[in-house]
C-alpha cells in the first residue's frame, strides 16, 4: 500500500459513517457515528454523510437526518437485503471511491468488524479497530526532527495489548482515515423532528460471484442476555467481590434499585460472570445515571469504561484505590459487611415511599 501524493490526498473531503440497519431497523451504533462524525466534521469546516445500504431502505432516511446527518448516500439493492460481506463491502468500497470521503467511520459491531478490514483492504488504506476516542490534531503528536507534522489528522485511540495499553494511531499518507469505534462510546445528538438531508440515491451494480454467499435460512434466536451499556443503574463488582457466589450480594442490591449486574475484566476471566458483563477497555463503554463500583481497584483499563457515569460509588476495603480518585462517593470497608446493610436500608427507604 503506498502513501498518496498531496494532489490525491487533497482529493478527499468530509467524514462518512457506515450507518448500520439491521431487518430495516438502524442500529443506535449508527446515531452515536453521527454524533461524533458531526464533532469531528466541524473541526475541519466539512458536513457529515451517512452511508445507507440496504434493501427498501429509503424510508430510513429521515431518522437519520433527524440524529444529525446532513447528507444520505443511499445504496439500495435486492442483493443487500441481508447482510453479506461481498455486496456489503462492494457498496461501501464503491461510495468510498466515487465520493471520496477524508474519513470513514464504521461501528465496531459485527457486522463492522467484518465489513470495515475488507472494505480497507480494498480501497488500500489502513484501518484502526475498536477506536474508545476520536480527535483531530497534529501527527506525529510530539514533532520529530527531520519529519513533517501533519495537520488535521484524524488521532484514534484504542485499548491495544489486551487493554494493557492504549494507542494512539494515525493514517497520514492514506485516505479515507479509517476507524471501527465501539458502541456506547460516543454519544448521539439530540433529535430534531423534521430535520431533512440531502439525499443520493447511488448504485454501483451487484453482479453475484463466487465470493456472494447464499443465504438459505436465517434463524433468530431469543438470548436471556442484557445489554449493560443500556441500565441505568449498574452495580459492578471486581476482583474484590471474592467469588461467584458473593456476587448475589451485588445481585440483591441490584433487584432493589431495578439495576443490573456488571463487572470488570478480572471477573471474566475468572468465570464469575460472563464477558457480556464487562465494563472497560476490553469491555463495554457504559454511562448509566449510577455506578456501583465494588471491590473495583479502579485501573485506566476499567475506569475508561466507566468514567462518563453521572454519579459514581465506589465500596472497597483499600482506602487508597484508584477508584476512589474518580468516584463521587466513596465508602471504606469490607463490602460482604456495607453491601448487604446498604441493600436493606434501600429497600426500607423505598419500602416507605410506596
Amino acid at each position: 500500500m503506498g502513501a498518496m501524493s498531496a494532489e490525491q490526498l487533497e482529493q478527499y473531503k468530509g467524514v462518512f459513517v457506515f450507518a448500520q440497519q439491521v431487518d430495516n431497523e438502524l442500529s443506535g451504533i449508527s446515531f452515536e457515528l453521527i454524533g461524533e462524525g458531526k464533532r469531528l466534521a466541524e473541526k475541519l469546516n466539512e458536513k457529515v454523510t451517512a452511508v445507507l445500504v440496504g434493501s427498501d431502505v429509503a424510508g430510513l432516511v429521515d431518522e437519520l437526518a433527524e440524529y444529525g446527518a446532513d447528507r444520505v448516500i443511499v445504496v439500495d439493492d435486492p442483493e443487500l437485503k441481508n447482510y453479506r460481506t461481498e455486496p456489503y463491502a462492494h457498496a461501501l468500497a464503491s461510495v468510498i471511491n466515487e465520493y471520496k470521503p477524508e474519513i470513514m467511520l464504521v461501528g465496531a459491531t459485527a457486522i463492522g468488524r467484518d465489513l470495515g478490514p475488507t472494505v480497507s483492504a480494498r480501497v488500500k488504506t489502513g484501518l484502526t479497530a475498536d477506536c474508545t476516542l476520536l480527535e483531530i490534531g497534529d501527527f506525529p503528536v510530539n514533532p520529530i526532527p527531520g519529519k513533517e507534522q501533519k495537520h488535521n489528522q484524524l488521532l484514534m485511540t484504542r485499548p491495544a495489548f489486551g487493554g494493557n495499553t492504549i494507542a494512539t494511531i494515525a493514517c497520514p499518507d492514506n485516505r479515507p482515515q479509517m476507524a471501527t469505534v465501539r458502541p456506547g462510546v460516543m454519544q448521539k445528538l439530540d433529535k430534531v423532528a423534521g430535520a431533512k438531508a440531502e439525499v443520493i440515491n447511488y448504485n454501483p451494480g451487484f453482479t453475484p460471484n463466487n465470493k456472494y454467499v447464499e443465504i438459505l435460512d436465517v434463524v433468530k434466536s431469543v438470548a436471556d442476555t442484557v445489554d449493560i451499556a443500556d441500565a441505568k443503574i449498574l452495580v459492578s463488582g471486581g476482583r474484590g467481590v471474592g467469588s461467584e457466589e458473593n456476587f448475589k450480594l451485588l445481585q440483591d442490591l441490584a433487584d432493589v434499585l431495578g439495576g443490573t449486574v456488571s463487572c470488570s475484566r478480572a471477573v471474566v476471566e475468572n468465570g464469575w460472570l460472563p464477558v457480556e458483563r464487562q465494563v472497560g477497555q476490553t469491555g463495554k463503554t457504559v454511562r448509566p445515571n449510577v455506578y456501583f463500583a465494588i471491590g473495583i481497584s479502579g485501573a485506566i483499563q476499567h475506569v475508561a469504561g466507566m468514567e462518563e457515569s453521572d454519579i459514581i460509588v465506589a465500596i472497597n476495603k483499600d482506602e487508597t484505590a484508584p477508584i476512589f480518585d474518580v468516584a463521587d462517593y466513596g465508602l471504606v470497608g469490607d463490602l460482604n459487611k456495607i453491601v448487604p446493610q446498604l441493600t436493606e436500608m434501600l429497600k426500607a427507604e423505598l419500602a416507605e415511599k410506596n
